[in-house]
């Protein structure tokens, strides 16, 4: 009887001991438990992970050359991959028709017409243009495509004849890096002046604040178009791709600097605060050690919240023709043959990287929606 009692107290202890420790969960493990519920803002991490896979791998994506010029196509509409032919016959592996360009009698716009009897499979893995991959690696194989002198233009041309397909990817480079860039400066100088402004307060406090709100009590879009025209037109186009960065860096800091501000008023007088201040702990250190990594998960949430407003900002500056410029490509400066109506009216695909754009924004605010709610883990 005493070895069952002794069994059975160990065998109670052990059970007690493991309900202790699954009791003890962390709080990154609350936060992402509670992350994992928001089914929309996982949906919205993962589709923004592979845009910027397909961005930063868009050479191999894209089948053509986003600069190439197809004289013979140019306006022409999307030209898919088809599984079954005009006499009814399904193919395994997909193929494009061959085209050729006419003009309409009755209106002279010029129409394409398929040819039947070519046929060119899809093929993987083939060579074609030359490209980078994040400016390192050089080679010539694409995912996809057909063997000349068939064409693939899933999105169809532009006005000039290139391919709207490769262009979206390699447009997605710029569009979305900008958005990572500027939040990244946004970043620094706005968690750093807030974290500073809200700790240190008095003069140097107000100063900050009555500068944001006059940087804040603009309108943003016309502020936008007055820096934006501050640009020479004789910059190359990684400087201006820069400097564009910069300026929507500079209209972004300021909500950024405020939020935190509050955050830290509330944690100054908080008792880790004051025993690194008893401890003669210096300003700088507080601020880097103490007061940013506890506002770091609401900086963080602010941040994916920010990114939308990058770049929709590059885009609007771009479509309006005071952004990216050629030879840069962004989401933007794809949209710029998108402000006649005739162009609307006649070739509506070349507004398919607006769907791109606002699938990114969405996507981005769900993802920040779950951060926010993940941020604050023991709300209910």
């Amino acid at each position: 009887m005493e070895i069952l009692r002794k069994t059975g107290n160990q065998t109670g202890a052990r059970i007690a001991r493991k309900e202790d420790e699954a009791k003890v969960v962390s709080v990154r493990r609350l936060m992402w438990l509670r992350f994992k519920r928001n089914r929309l803002a996982v949906i919205g991490g993962i589709f923004l992970l592979l845009m910027y896979l397909a961005a930063i791998f868009a050479g191999f994506i894209a089948p053509n050359d986003p600069t190439m010029v197809h004289s013979q196509y140019v306006s022409m509409a999307p030209h898919g991959l088809n599984f079954v032919d005009t006499d009814g016959n399904f193919h395994l592996i997909p193929f494009v028709y061959g085209v050729k360009s006419a003009v309409d009698p009755a209106t002279f716009r010029k129409t394409f017409q398929i040819i039947p009897e070519e046929k060119y499979p899809l093929q993987f893995f083939v060579r074609g243009s030359e490209y980078t991959i994040l400016g390192i690696f050089r080679t010539d194989i694409h995912l996809f495509g057909v063997e000349e002198p068939g064409k693939l233009f899933l999105f169809g041309t532009d006005t000039q004849g290139r391919d709207i397909f490769s262009r979206v990817w390699f447009g997605a480079q710029v569009s979305l890096s900008v958005g990572l860039l500027g939040v990244f400066l946004t970043l620094v100088f706005g968690s750093i002046i807030g974290i500073a402004s809200g700790y240190i307060g008095g003069l140097f406090d107000d100063i900050i604040q009555r500068v944001i709100e006059l940087l804040m009590s603009f309108p943003q879009l016309p502020l936008w178009l007055a820096l934006a025209a501050l640009v020479p037109d004789n910059w190359p186009s990684d400087r201006i791709y820069f400097a564009i960065t910069i300026v929507l860096a500079i209209l972004s800091w300021g909500a950024l600097a405020r939020q935190t501000r509050s955050m830290v008023y509330a944690l100054r007088e908080a008792d880790f605060v004051t025993a690194a201040r008893y401890s003669n702990c210096s300003d700088w250190r507080i601020i880097t050690r103490h007061l940013l990594p506890n506002t770091m998960s609401h900086i963080i949430v602010i941040a994916t919240t920010a990114i939308p407003g990058m770049i929709l900002g590059e885009t609007a500056l771009s479509f309006l023709g005071l952004g990216i410029r050629s030879p840069l490509i962004s989401w933007g400066l794809l949209l710029t043959d998108a402000q006649h109506i005739r162009v609307l009216v006649q070739q509506p695909w070349i507004l398919t990287p607006a769907i791109f754009v606002i699938a990114t924004i969405i996507a981005f605010n769900f993802l920040g929606d779950g951060l926010r709610d993940a941020a604050d883990p023991f709300a209910k």
